[in-house]
């Protein structure tokens, strides 16, 4: 198969090492191996791969060093190699891929220039004309080298009739492999054209929204597959459809955000319950994989629930694709689909789930935060709202009016990205509505609200504070004791008993009397965003 240019074999059993024989299909750009049980040492043969942009070969058990051929991939861009077993040293030649290389949890890697990587000491140095998976030792190599490794070393007979015997084999296995995905293949455009002749039926029926209600629509085509009668935007719901609402130059801007339904469909294999993600009273979130291999969350929202003046509902999609920090997730695109009667929002897939999940942890019964990871958690999310709430160029200032511990996402490294972030310029008003009722309940709305009905930057701050609460208690519910406590920095009556007291007490002080001001009743007492940005970059720990 040598024009192949995606192999997406992730999320799988599959087991053994990688074959060389990968190296062969020059054409391939994207290689996603991740999530499996693979072995041995990355082949030194993807170094061949010059039009390779993509490799992720995360959470297997692959060993040894990373082949410096690979480093020299011109447009790789992306190397994910994290949660293995790998070791020796990092090609410098990485550096370049910058956020692009991770290789968290592989205990062995060394390297200088790496931020999370301890220095090389001499015996961990590789020749980079050998790229040997164990690392260079002093004097010979103890362990045999995996046949992957793609090192011709001197054998005797009997070795070079094993390493035949071998490379038989692989030969034999990769014909497996291509025939099975050959055959695959052919079964995905038999349905495909099956799916197009049925297209074609469908849309002589004429079934039309005013005959039927959203929920029986939905209903019809999820019964009988994919609507691809609306795959076109023409002939479906298109907020771009109305070219007086935006200049030519911002409605091409737009198409490197739209989606189509068919990627959207395939990403989540048809919106599966086995990727669902979780509900809420006006959408749905599915995890899906795009072809590239990126991890997606796609939220899925029913048309009832949005704006229903188009010019309105293009604005709020105006904002979201402006909307670009590193505390915020990131906005892939969108599809809008009449047949369904949904909007589907792309969102980059956060693997950690949210902060709840943190907070009221039992001894032993799931995972404590430690104090330097709450302290940046904390200046993560003072640093996205700070940004939402600042007037930029290419966008105006937003307030976020949903913060809680559940829109707030952690990431694989720890760090936190708020959701949701705009979400309410595409709502309609009772929507909005409901889900401030639940922000209530919990703690979040800032009591001012109550008498103005208004949102303002100073609403955000108070349910910061409450955030930040909970941060330092390690509890979902703040009661009075514990404001009380903090007043007065009785650090053993409020900060998480789970941290068994491995806390900087003048940071707890700061932290705490900063969450007494951000949720004090009064608008008018609490900071501004900027100001507790520049605040929290005094505590050590979040230098």
């Amino acid at each position: 198969m040598e024009n192949l240019q995606v192999l997406q074999l992730c999320y799988n059993q599959l087991t053994g090492s990688i074959p060389t024989q990968l190296g062969d299909l020059k054409k391939l750009s994207v290689l996603a191996l991740q999530s499996n049980k693979l072995t041995g040492a990355i082949p030194a043969s993807l170094g061949d791969l010059g039009m390779l942009t993509r490799l992720d070969l995360s959470s297997n058990n692959l060993f040894g060093s990373i082949p410096t051929r690979l480093a020299d991939v011109p447009l790789l861009h992306v190397l994910d190699v994290h949660n293995n077993t790998l070791s020796g040293n990092v090609p410098p030649a990485l550096k370049r891929l910058d956020e692009g290389f991770v290789y968290e949890y592989n205990l062995g890697l060394c390297g200088d220039g790496f931020s999370s990587l301890k220095a090389c000491n001499a015996s961990e140095h590789v020749n980079p004309n050998r790229p040997e998976p164990y690392g260079a030792g002093v004097g010979s190599i103890s362990k045999e080298i995996p046949e992957t490794a793609n090192i011709k070393l001197p054998c005797n007979t009997t070795r070079c009739q094993n390493s035949s015997k071998s490379k038989k084999a692989a030969s034999i296995t990769i014909g497996i492999v291509l025939a099975t995905i050959a055959v695959s293949a052919i079964g995905i455009l038999s349905f495909t054209m099956y799916r197009r002749r049925k297209q074609k039926l469908g849309s002589a029926f004429d079934i039309t929204e005013s005959r039927l209600s959203t929920d029986q629509t939905k209903g019809i085509y999820r019964k009988n597959g994919s609507p691809l009668v609306s795959l076109e935007y023409a002939n479906g719901w298109d907020p771009l459809a109305d070219s007086r609402n935006f200049n030519g130059d911002r409605e091409d801007m737009f198409q490197s955000f739209r989606f189509n339904l068919e990627e959207v469909e395939s990403a989540t294999q048809y919106f599966s319950e086995s990727n669902l993600l979780g509900k809420s009273n006006f959408s749905a979130t599915y995890k899906g994989i795009l072809r590239d291999g990126s991890v997606v969350a796609v939220k899925s929202i029913s048309k009832t629930s949005c704006k229903s003046d188009e010019g309105e509902f293009l604005k709020g999609l105006n904002i979201l694709t402006s909307l670009r920090n590193d505390n915020l997730v990131r906005f892939r695109g969108f599809c809008c689909s009449r047949g369904r009667g949904e909007c589907f929002l792309v969102y980059d897939f956060v693997s950690n789930g949210n902060l709840s999940r943190y907070l009221d942890i039992k001894e032993g019964n799931g995972e404590v935060l430690e104090w330097s990871t709450r302290v940046s958690i904390v200046k993560g999310i003072a640093k996205g709202i700070a940004y939402l709430h600042a007037y930029k160029a290419n966008k105006p200032a937003l307030v976020h009016q949903n913060i809680s511990a559940e829109k707030v996402l952690i990431d694989q490294r720890q760090n936190p990205v708020l959701s949701d972030s705009g979400l309410y310029k595409l709502l309609t008003n009772d929507i909005v509505f409901s889900s401030l009722k639940g922000s209530a309940a919990k703690g979040y709305l800032a009591p001012e609200y109550t008498t103005t009905g208004r949102f303002t930057e100073k609403s955000d701050v108070y349910a910061f504070g409450v955030l930040l609460f909970q941060i330092l208690t390690g509890k979902h519910k703040i009661t009075t004791s514990m404001r009380l406590a903090a007043e007065s920095f009785k650090f053993q009556e409020f900060i998480d008993e789970n941290l068994h007291g491995r806390f900087f007490e003048y940071e707890a002080a700061k932290l705490a009397k900063m969450a007494l001001l951000c949720s004090h009743d009064s608008p008018f007492e609490r900071p501004t965003m900027e100001a507790i940005v520049q605040e929290l970059g005094n505590c050590s720990s979040c230098i």
